[in-house]
């Protein structure tokens, strides 16, 4: 429980970056109390049951996957994106799966991920000077519509419930049970050994799953839709997250509720008369502070370290071994298991000077944190056409660095945070928005089917080449076999060669 010095809004006394000028402060005023009003996207048992596990993933008992896009936009609030991107959420956890025999524990950027951090707070558009564009929740994507605009904020939480209550739909009717192995085309591979590696792959994941099948896991002769059980592969648990820009509306989502009762912490003994009170965001079960907000004596990290809620921090080349101690001191002071989450994002040529350092660091002040690796944000670049893109090889090669560099100083790499999308362009066909990969995206082909007003994302193909990577990674470690960082997989899918 947070200290009597915290309050849902005590971020109001600090500096806050990355700050929204609203205009028309008293429709502001309007449009929050009216969020204050509103229900809980998230309870308090989905987010205690989202910290147990993410306990488990500290213990290197599960691995993290958190994924998505890099903003939502309202227009791509349909079921086809939803579908696909929970889809492709399913599938990797899959393949992770069954390389590391271990739990996969899935937060998706979804349902709330609408805000982005800008560098400059306007751009130039032709010979206009205009405010930069902030997200769906904040103004319009149109030069003509870059006022901020309060009703957007409400806007966000509709289309947030109405994503996550579609998201629910999916998981509780059996959907998770469709993406099965069989279903995936290779036939995008262009390297005939890596087209071998994968279906050796797919070939013993689907002769596991086929095998429960014939001894009765997940089969009772009943289908869901006649009223039989889903079974042990046919639900799984799924959390949604977003990045904690917008304190006014994340202020507005934060409710006072007792901590569950069954919580083991007092289950022991008898429950007090009185249940503890917490401070609960109910917007997400996941909030992360970004790069550019994780000032310490900021209105985000003074927000962040009186929620309840497990928390992500992100972490980069200008962060400071002593900051990074400090500021998990701020946010976790009780030391909490599963409170942490760290993501770092160096880009692939400076994790070698900053990830060591930073793990040494929090290894000496003995503080529980979870690590995983973002390897997008650090590698974006631009192509020759104008186009934001990022180059898979570069995004492997930091990933393979971190487990490497994990194991090096006797720590886990616990997860992998990705900006990635199932989604089709209208021709039936991936985005092209990254480049390389086991289809060889070339920069000339990323006009093709460019969709992101964001950040670039790996699409279907290029994310399961990185669920491949890493459950083979996983499995040789599991296995005992000799780890190699320059084997098939990962010198055909484009890695740099590691000194």
């Amino acid at each position: 429980m947070s200290d009597k010095s915290w309050t849902p809004n005590s971020w109001r006394s600090k500096p806050a970056a990355q700050d929204v000028v609203y205009p028309d402060r008293e429709k502001l005023d309007k449009v929050l109390k009216k969020i204050r009003t509103l229900p809980p996207l998230v309870t308090p048992s989905e987010i205690e049951r989202l910290r147990h596990q993410l306990g488990q993933v500290q213990r290197n008992e599960a691995f993290l996957l958190h994924a998505g896009d890099c903003a939502e936009s309202f227009d791509a609030c349909t079921h086809e994106n939803i579908a696909a991107k929970i889809g492709l959420i399913l599938s990797f956890s899959l393949v992770l799966i069954w390389g590391a025999r271990k739990p996969v524990v899935r937060i998706g950027r979804i349902a709330g991920q609408y805000a982005k951090p800008r560098s400059s707070p306007t751009e130039k558009i032709g010979d206009r000077e205009v405010l930069s564009f902030r997200g769906d929740n904040v103004n319009g994507l149109d030069p003509n519509e870059r006022t901020p605009d309060p009703d957007r904020m409400l806007s966000a939480y509709f289309h947030s419930t109405t994503t996550l209550n579609h998201v629910r739909s999916l998981l509780t009717s059996g959907f998770a049970s469709l993406h099965h192995p069989k279903d995936w085309s290779l036939t995008h591979v262009r390297s005939p050994a890596l087209r071998e590696e994968f279906e050796r792959i797919t070939e013993g994941l689907s002769d596991a799953l086929e095998f429960t099948w014939t001894i009765g896991l997940g089969k009772d002769g009943i289908s869901y839709e006649q009223g039989g059980g889903r079974g042990p592969l046919g639900e799984v648990d799924f959390y949604t997250s977003h990045e904690g820009l917008m304190l006014d509306f994340e202020e507005a989502m934060t409710r006072e509720f007792p901590i569950p009762s069954s919580l083991a912490s007092y289950a022991s003994g008898s429950p007090p008369a009185v249940p503890p009170l917490a401070q609960y965001n109910t917007s997400a079960h996941f909030l992360w502070i970004g790069d550019r907000t994780r000032q310490l004596d900021g209105a985000h990290v003074e927000y962040f370290r009186g929620i309840r809620n497990p928390i992500g921090v992100k972490v980069g080349p200008s962060m400071k071994a002593d900051e990074l101690v400090r500021l998990l001191d701020i946010v976790n002071p009780n030391r909490e298991n599963g409170k942490v989450t760290l993501i770092t994002r160096y880009g692939a040529s400076k994790v070698e000077a900053h990830l060591a350092g930073h793990i040494r660091a929090v290894q000496a002040s003995g503080h529980p944190v979870i690590w995983i690796s973002d390897p997008m944000h650090g590698n974006t670049l631009t192509s020759s056409s104008g186009l934001k893109t990022r180059n898979f090889g570069t995004i492997i090669s930091e990933l393979t660095s971190c487990l490497r560099i994990h194991a090096e100083c006797g720590s886990h790499l616990n997860g992998v945070s990705l900006e990635f999308t199932g989604e089709l362009a209208e021709d039936g066909f991936s985005v092209t928005e990254c480049i390389g990969g086991s289809m060889r995206l070339s920069e000339d082909q990323l006009p093709l089917r460019y969709q992101s007003f964001c950040d670039p994302r790996l699409n279907f193909e290029q994310s399961l080449d990185v669920a491949f990577l890493i459950s083979d990674h996983f499995k040789k470690e599991r296995t005992g076999v000799k780890r190699s960082y320059g084997d098939v997989l990962y010198s055909e899918l484009g890695g740099r060669k590691l000194a």
